[in-house]
């Protein structure tokens, strides 16, 4: 629930974003925030073609792209997707692309590959903290 009150449902629009070639993982944040924010992870698998196609290194790392203008408009677009399918108090305002990814090795998913949302937020407070200060 957002400050403002609006429950979140954050399948559909995680779902959306998630569908995005350049997406592994999204997870929407903003439990008594003033708005919708989401955490985002790079497809390990596609990034490297990705970069390759834009004249970058095929073997940067994620977090060398993460800051580039054209990932970051790459990574808009998907959630531009993704808020198409939910109302305007429920879109995702900003977000945050994360340098690792979340791994049943790291404790972020579990062995079925849902998120295990508490640990997440626990482990990027920084980064959840950073959407909202900018």
């Amino acid at each position: 629930m957002t400050a403002g009150g609006k429950n979140v449902a954050p399948a559909v629009i995680e779902d959306r974003i998630r569908a995005h070639a350049l997406v592994a993982e999204c997870m929407v944040v903003g439990d008594a925030r003033p708005f919708v924010g989401a955490l985002i992870t790079l497809d390990e698998e596609f990034l490297p073609r990705w970069a390759a196609e834009r004249g970058r290194p095929a073997d940067a790392p994620a977090a060398e792209l993460r800051s580039d203008p054209k990932l970051l408009a790459e990574i808009q677009r998907a959630v531009d997707d993704g808020n198409a399918a939910v109302s305007k108090a429920e879109s995702v305002r900003k977000f945050r692309i994360l340098a690792t990814q979340f791994t049943e090795d790291s404790g972020h998913v579990t062995p079925s590959l849902k998120l295990k949302r508490n640990v997440v937020a626990k482990d990027f407070a920084d980064e959840i903290e950073a959407i909202y200060r900018t």
